[in-house]
């Protein structure tokens, strides 16, 4: 396999992320970017975790998709994400069709 055939597979597998990105994203009520990760979830929890003066973030997911080309499955029932960087969070606004 080539170095141009390569990207071009890499290249398909996002299209085909984004695509079912865009046909998932109304089903969720948040987006959650961490550092590590995309992160689509109806429901978020943060706490901020003091551990021997070591400060990090634990961010709770429930009924999550995950943006991740590699991941056989992108819908997952739990998620927890530990982490020392910035965590966003965004509250999408429910469109009624």
């Amino acid at each position: 396999m080539s170095t141009e055939d390569l990207e071009q597979y890499e290249t398909e597998i996002e299209l085909q992320l984004y695509r079912e990105y865009r046909d998932v994203l109304p089903m969720f009520k948040y987006v959650v970017e961490t550092d590590r990760r995309f992160y689509l979830a109806n429901q978020v929890e943060v706490s901020v975790e003091d551990r021997g003066g070591q400060v990090f973030y634990r961010v709770d997911l429930q009924d999550a998709w995950v943006w991740d080309m590699f991941r056989p499955a992108r819908f997952v029932t739990k998620v927890q994400v530990l982490t020392f960087r910035d965590v966003n969070i965004e509250e999408l606004e429910i469109k009624d069709i």
